[in-house]
C-alpha cells in the first residue's frame, strides 16, 4: 500500500486526499513539498506550480517581469523547503489573444532572473492560447539528504526565516484600489527563495521543514499532521515585517515563501546569528513541536483560538 505523509485540513487537500484514494498504487509516495525520484546515485526533486490570472494574481497588480519572477520564486521554493539544489525549471505558459506582443518574453525574462538568482536554468516549456494569462511551472534540482516535513519530534524547537506578513498587506491594498506601500508591494513581488538557508539549517539538524505559501499557522498544520506531532506557537514571537498591517497578517497571511523548521532542542540563539551572517536571513524560535495534533497558537501564555488561514483570493 502506497504510504504518502499525512496533509493538514483543508478543501484542496482534502481533494488531493481524494485523488490518493483513488490512484491507489498508482501513485508514488506523496504529500512533501517535492516527489523525490532516484538518479544517478542521488535523489531528483521535483514540484510543479501552476499560477492562474485571477486566482493567485490580477492584472494591473505587477508587470509581467516583476510576475515572472514571483511565479517562478513561488516555485523554487519547494525546492528550498526540501533542501535540494535547484537546477532547471520548465513553465507552461497560456497566453490570451489580447495580450500585448512582449508579455511572453518579458514574463520569461522575470522567470529566468529568479531561476538564475538560485543557479537554476530555464530548459524548456510550451505555449498555448487561453482565456487568462496562465503560467505552470516544474522546477527540479538535485538533493542527497532531504528535509522531509515528517521529521518533528517533540522537544524539538520551532523556528521561522525572515519576517511574516507583508504579501497579505499587499493584496488588502491592491483589493482596496489602493497601491500598497513599498515595503509591503516589495515582499509580494519579489519573494527569494532560501535555498542557501535550508541547506545550511538541514546541516544544522533540521528534522522537518516546509515553506509558508499558506502562512505559519496553516502550514505549521501540515507540518504537524506529516510528523504526528502538535506545534505550539507563541503569537509574540512570531516575526512581523514592517510592511504588515499587523500581527494578524504575519499569522494568517500566505505567499511568504519563508521557511518554517523543526531543530533540535540543542539548537540556540547564538546558532541562529550565525545562520543570519553566512545566508543573510534572521531566523527566529517561534515555538515548540510537543505530543499531541495540530497547531496550538498561544498569546499572553494562554491558548487562544486560530485565525482564519490565507485562501487564494478568489479560490475556494
Amino acid at each position: 500500500m502506497t504510504r504518502h505523509t499525512p496533509l493538514g485540513g483543508g478543501a484542496e487537500f482534502d481533494g488531493i486526499r481524494a485523488v490518493w484514494a483513488r490512484l491507489g498504487a498508482r501513485a508514488a509516495p506523496a504529500g512533501d513539498d517535492c516527489a523525490f525520484v532516484p538518479w544517478a546515485g542521488t535523489l531528483l526533486a521535483i514540484s510543479t506550480d501552476l499560477s492562474v490570472e485571477g486566482t493567485h494574481f490580477r492584472a494591473g497588480w505587477l508587470p509581467p517581469r516583476e510576475l515572472g519572477w514571483r511565479i517562478a520564486a513561488a516555485a523554487l521554493s519547494d525546492l528550498a523547503a526540501v533542501a535540494a539544489t535547484p537546477v532547471g525549471v520548465m513553465a507552461s505558459v497560456g497566453v490570451p489573444e489580447v495580450a500585448p506582443d512582449e508579455l511572453l518574453a518579458d514574463v520569461m525574462e522575470g522567470i529566468g532572473a529568479a531561476s538564475a538568482e538560485v543557479g537554476a536554468t530555464v530548459v524548456g516549456g510550451d505555449l498555448v492560447r487561453a482565456d487568462l494569462l496562465v503560467v505552470d511551472m516544474t522546477v527540479f534540482g538535485g538533493v542527497e539528504r532531504p528535509v522531509r516535513r515528517s521529521g518533528a519530534a517533540a522537544g524539538d524547537g520551532l523556528w521561522v526565516t525572515g519576517a511574516l506578513g507583508a504579501p497579505a498587506a499587499a493584496i488588502r491594498a491592491w483589493e482596496a484600489g489602493r497601491e500598497p506601500r513599498a515595503a509591503s508591494r516589495e515582499r509580494f513581488a519579489h519573494p527569494v527563495p532560501r535555498v542557501a538557508a535550508a541547506q545550511w539549517l538541514r546541516d544544522a539538524g533540521a528534522t522537518a521543514m516546509i515553506d509558508l505559501s499558506d502562512g505559519i499557522l496553516a502550514d505549521a498544520g501540515h507540518l504537524a499532521a506529516a510528523s504526528g506531532v502538535a506545534c505550539r506557537i507563541e503569537s509574540e514571537r512570531v516575526p512581523v515585517h514592517a510592511g504588515a498591517d499587523d500581527r494578524r497578517d504575519a499569522l494568517a497571511g500566505g505567499e511568504e515563501y519563508e521557511l518554517l523548521a523543526a531543530l533540535p532542542a540543542t539548537f540556540s540563539e547564538r546558532d541562529a546569528v550565525v545562520l543570519a551572517r553566512e545566508c543573510g536571513v534572521p531566523l527566529t524560535q517561534v515555538g515548540v513541536v510537543e505530543q499531541g495534533a495540530g497547531v496550538v497558537l498561544v498569546e499572553g501564555g494562554r491558548p487562544v483560538e486560530l485565525p482564519g488561514g490565507f485562501r487564494h483570493f478568489g479560490g475556494p
